[in-house]
């Protein structure tokens, strides 16, 4: 149904859980994946998953909680493939500590990956895909969790649905579309492979296909909710 035949597609978080998922449903649809992480460790095992299927998928290891990093790994992707059509924002840290025992790095390190790091790509590559006359964003939020232990998790995410509301407005013009889905309850990173992870990413994946396809032209600034599985915490 949906065809990436010729486009690239980055996608961050792509050495495991639902970063690998998205990197391997893109590929399976006949994209050039640009997979990100921050070490090779997973990574080549997602970029072995998509070959093993006849997809195509290349490991870019960068650590985009930081600008510099941020600024290298689009130059390198644009240098080597041209163009960036589709950006996935799916890298995300999610720390388990109550708010009067987490010290500044924790909280400061999860804004870096979970809002920074989508804030300092949607800026580089938006100005790529407005010179190429347009592209798709995605963003992966998640569930503002009123459950204790989750005070930098739950506030980065609600800025990055706020921050997706705010660049689909402002790129419009552009004609970039910005999107983002919350899978409630899913893991955003598991070490575990797709399918044996709490939540089927199957609805995760097949919405990101649509949302980022020419199907989904007239839909932009909206936040889809995707419930987990029964069973799923």
């Amino acid at each position: 149904m949906y065809d990436f035949t010729n486009q690239v597609v980055l996608v961050t978080g792509a050495g495991r859980g639902l970063g690998r998922a998205l990197a391997l449903a893109f590929a399976a649809h006949g994209a050039t994946v640009a997979a990100n992480d921050l070490t090779p460790i997973n990574l080549d095992e997602t970029v072995r998953l998509a070959e093993a299927s006849g997809g195509f998928c290349q490991p870019f290891i960068f650590d985009i909680a930081k600008k510099m990093p941020v600024q290298g790994l689009v130059e390198q992707v644009r240098e080597q493939y041209g163009r960036i059509d589709v950006l996935v924002n799916n890298a995300a840290v999610k720390p388990r500590l109550a708010i009067l025992e987490m010290d500044e790095w924790d909280w400061l390190r999860t804004l870096d990956v979970n809002l920074n790091g989508p804030f300092y790509l949607i800026q580089s590559i938006g100005r790529v895909m407005k010179e190429r006359g347009g592209g798709a964003i995605l963003n992966i939020t998640g569930v503002a969790t009123r459950q204790p232990n989750y005070a930098a998790y739950a506030a980065s995410k609600a800025a990055l649905s706020e921050l997706t509301r705010q660049a689909a407005h402002e790129l419009s013009s552009f004609n970039i579309r910005v999107n983002a889905i919350c899978p409630g309850g899913m893991p955003l990173a598991s070490a575990a492979p797709p399918a044996e992870t709490e939540g089927d990413p199957e609805a995760v994946t097949g919405l990101a296909l649509f949302l980022c396809s020419p199907q989904a032209g007239a839909i932009n600034g909206q936040i889809f909710d995707v419930l987990a599985s029964s069973g799923s915490g």
